[in-house]
């Protein structure tokens, strides 16, 4: 397996969890509260089965000081927020407070998108409720699962970064 490829297998025991390994880096992350899927749905709370391109990422700039890494990376703003209203012509897209569909803010309070990787899930060939903001971020204390995204912890997230670009692949399986 090349290095320019990051492979999510399930992990034994419980659905929401998982392996990441990257070349010669293995380390635990969760996914979705629903496992894996195929028919990923906006809601379904279910992780891809595809294989996931890096796009960009972002990053809260007052923690976690400097980041190594080649993959371009935004600071991000407080009125960055995320449309995940499936009938929005701004559906699984950036956008900016005040916005008055649903939407994901980046800049949450508990940290998880501290570092927020984006994924071309449902970016760069849209289909309205395939699903929105699937990202590889930071993990929830105790690992818990995600809303369909992929993540790791922070010590991790370090460990992995310096080996991350633009067009990575995350292959979930």
């Amino acid at each position: 397996m090349p290095p320019s490829t990051i492979v999510v297998r399930a992990a034994p025991g419980r659905k929401s969890r998982a392996i990441v390994r990257l070349g010669a880096i293995t380390v635990p992350a969760a996914i979705g509260r629903s496992g894996r899927t195929v028919m990923k749905r906006e809601g379904d709370g279910a992780t891809p089965i595809a294989s996931m391109r890096l796009i960009s990422g972002f990053r809260r700039g007052e923690r976690n000081g400097r980041l190594v890494t080649p993959l371009s990376i935004r600071r991000i703003r407080p009125d960055m927020l995320w449309c995940d209203q499936s009938d929005s012509a701004s559906y699984n897209r950036l956008v900016r407070a005040p916005f008055n569909a649903s939407h994901e803010e980046m800049r949450r309070s508990d940290g998880l998108y501290d570092i927020c990787l984006v994924m071309d899930w449902n970016i760069s060939s849209r289909a309205r409720n395939r699903g929105s903001a699937i990202f590889f971020h930071l993990i929830k204390p105790g690992y818990e699962p995600t809303a369909g995204c992929v993540a790791v912890s922070l010590r991790d997230m370090r460990r992995l970064l310096p080996h991350l670009r633009k067009g990575t692949i995350v292959r979930v399986v």
